[in-house]
């Protein structure tokens, strides 16, 4: 299953043309995004996780000529189908410094234990992310802004129509800090300087539940207040 937003006209003419797909996957329903301009099939697919049937069978579909795969963090549930995607694709892979060696050992993308029978161990990634960094695809410029708390590799991924979040931010919630690399007191001072100071129109596109916005998290969210 997934799910299509429309970009409707109160952004710029440019945006408008591009579309984000939003793909619930595997045992922890985690969200994969594509985002993608259908007048020039190109597009990025953020977080490819569990079982990616679907997000394979649509860029199949589509015939998209996909420019990156970018990832929020490497815990398992957001990595496993990289590896599929990649051989679709052949797309290079961006994630954090902090992470890179999560990809290939399960015992630190968490698979070792939580997926004792199937443990997650995926190639290497392409491109190494430290925060800071305008990344620029298919005429679309997105902001790697490092997001630590949840993980100590976590970043969000700003673009004109809104911030992928990973487990940084949900609706109602925020990310555990319970697993190791995980810091509450980190995760905090993450949301004020880099959530709560947006406008309250901003979207967010989290890593699991629904699409919310900066706005609504301030007066619903408890552990934001």
């Amino acid at each position: 299953m997934y799910r299509v937003t429309e970009l409707r006209n109160r952004y710029a003419k440019r945006v408008m043309e591009i579309k984000i797909e939003t793909f619930t996957l595997g045992s922890l329903s985690t969200n994969a995004y594509l985002l993608y301009d259908p007048e020039h099939h190109k597009g990025v697919v953020i977080d490819p996780g569990e079982q990616p049937h679907s997000l394979l069978a649509r860029l199949e579909q589509l015939e998209l000529e996909i420019e990156a795969i970018l990832l929020t963090h490497a815990h398992f549930d957001h990595i496993a189908g990289l590896d599929q995607i990649r051989a679709l694709s052949n797309a290079p892979v961006y994630v954090h410094q902090l992470e890179q060696d999560w990809l290939v050992d399960p015992s630190k993308n968490g698979s070792a234990l939580w997926l004792e029978h199937s443990p997650v161990s995926c190639k290497p990634a392409d491109i190494l992310l430290k925060g800071g960094e305008t990344l620029s695809f298919f005429g679309e410029t997105f902001q790697v802004i490092h997001t630590p708390g949840h993980s100590p590799g976590s970043v969000t991924y700003q673009h004109q129509v809104g911030m992928f979040s990973g487990d940084v931010l949900f609706a109602g919630s925020i990310g555990r800090t319970d697993l190791p690399g995980g810091d509450y007191q980190q995760l905090q001072a993450t949301l004020r300087t880099h959530f709560l100071n947006q406008p309250e129109k901003t979207r967010v596109f989290p890593g699991h539940g629904s699409e919310t916005t900066i706005g609504r998290e301030k007066i619903s969210n408890p552990f934001l207040q």
